[in-house]
């Protein structure tokens, strides 16, 4: 199966585009190779994967927090065989905790040392900022590989509007300034996705710059192979009953809502203790729901009687 593998600007125009269009993975073996790599895809994810390849764009995952988006990056790099560089995002992140550092450590012993030796001034300076000091962040790593990478930049919102606006011009050149090495450019261009968790708004310019796709908790059908596909051993009435559990308590009025990672998380719980139907054993049922409940506040609505309603409508 070809995989789609270009640099922008080694092709361009009409032709270009039809070049990569004829690269690129159908949407039937994009779907195909996230499943074979852990991922149950939506019906859309994998559109939205083929168009990030064909026009060279970023892709925004927005979507609630445990819906499975950081598992897409993990996902997409098993898909094409490369590397999964991840920069995690937090209030108060800069430039150069993203980009590079230089190894002052490591310098300052070089300096002492070529200082003992009567070394000239000028030569260590050279020698101190050379790449061998030089300590690689997410972003510089990603562009200085030859494997094209995938990018995660998670939970983009979390981090300030000034990053957002460095990380927009990065996209854009997909190069960075080092003032004592020069402007180094990109080897390969990474696939680069983003995730939002929507705690903030995004700018006009990043959603510009990229393809959107929502992250949506799985319905009953997509969570019954999801399950079936991450937890070993669980069998397929199993899976389905797990499945319709959670979707019910998603309806509830929790403040926690459990994402897929709970699921999974229930779900191992219940084949580890050897329940082979939810309505034969309601009080493990009961007693294990504190994998998907995560406040004081939920595990206390949730009380024998609610379980045992929610329970009523997984045959």
């Amino acid at each position: 199966m070809p995989k789609a593998c270009f640099q922008h600007g080694a092709i361009s125009g009409t032709q270009g585009a039809h070049l990569r269009i004829a690269m690129t993975l159908s949407r039937e073996q994009i779907s195909e190779r996230l499943a074979a790599a852990g991922y149950i895809a939506d019906r859309e994810l994998p559109v939205a994967l083929q168009l990030m390849d064909m026009l060279g764009r970023p892709l925004l995952l927005e979507g609630e927090a445990g819906v499975g988006k950081t598992e897409v990056a993990k996902a997409l790099a098993a898909v094409h065989g490369t590397g999964l560089i991840r920069l995690q995002c937090y209030e108060g992140l800069d430039q150069s905790t993203a980009l590079y550092e230089w190894n002052y450590q490591r310098q300052l012993l070089a300096i002492r040392a070529r200082e003992s030796s009567g070394a000239d001034p000028r030569t260590v300076e050279q020698d101190i900022f050379s790449e061998r000091f030089l300590l690689e962040r997410p972003l510089l790593a990603a562009i200085r590989r030859d494997d094209r990478p995938v990018l995660l930049i998670d939970e983009i919102d979390r981090a300030d509007e000034e990053f957002e606006a460095f990380l927009l011009e990065l996209l854009s050149d997909f190069q960075v300034s080092i003032p004592e090495l020069g402007t180094i450019k990109a080897r390969s261009i990474p696939r680069v996705v983003l995730t939002s968790n929507s705690t903030r708004e995004l700018s006009d310019a990043l959603r510009r710059r990229c393809l959107y796709h929502y992250v949506d908790y799985p319905d009953v059908e997509r969570e019954t192979r999801i399950i079936l596909t991450r937890v070993p051993g669980t069998a397929t009435a199993l899976a389905l009953q797990i499945a319709r559990m959670v979707e019910g308590v998603r309806k509830e009025e929790v403040k926690k809502v459990p994402g897929v990672a709970e699921t999974l998380d229930w779900a191992a719980a219940l084949v580890g203790l050897d329940v082979k139907n939810l309505q034969d054993d309601p009080e493990t049922v009961h007693e294990t729901l504190r994998c998907l409940l995560k406040t004081q506040e939920d595990r206390a609505r949730f009380t024998t009687e609610v379980s045992a309603r929610l329970l009523g409508k997984v045959a």
